[in-house]
């Protein structure tokens, strides 16, 4: 059986889809970008500012799952310019600890709304 998971704390989904999905102890979270929550716009600032807003958006989604950041086995990141890849790794670091989880990375020519960056992660509540 599937859980829809919400949190008022990370932007509104912008079409056909839910912010994660939980089925027994794994949460699926959709890609986030890097809207601020209260405006549901782009936050304004570098590509790191926009990785942060990122972090935290993903946050208040796996905190509503009743997990955290240790619970996060595989992580997805798309980034419109993969020169970026240095400060994505730093800010990653700063929310997550060693052993780190999967990753994988991306180039994309553009994202939703001219972000620089969204990423998306699976979650294994208790891992």
């Amino acid at each position: 059986m599937k859980e829809i998971i919400h949190s008022h704390h990370a932007p509104a989904a912008i079409g056909a889809y839910s912010q994660a999905v939980r089925v027994d102890n794994t949460v699926y979270l959709s890609g986030q970008i890097p809207l601020d929550p209260a405006t549901g716009e782009l936050v304004a600032g570098d590509f790191a500012a926009q990785a942060e807003q990122v972090f935290k958006n993903l946050q208040a989604v796996i905190e509503a799952a009743g997990g955290s950041f240790a619970d996060v086995v595989k992580v997805n990141a798309y980034l419109t310019d993969l020169s970026h890849f240095a400060t994505f790794n730093q800010v990653m670091a700063r929310f997550m600890n060693e052993p780190y989880p999967a990753r994988a990375a991306v180039g994309v020519a553009s994202l939703p709304k001219g972000a620089l960056v969204e990423a998306e992660a699976i979650v294994v509540l208790g891992a």
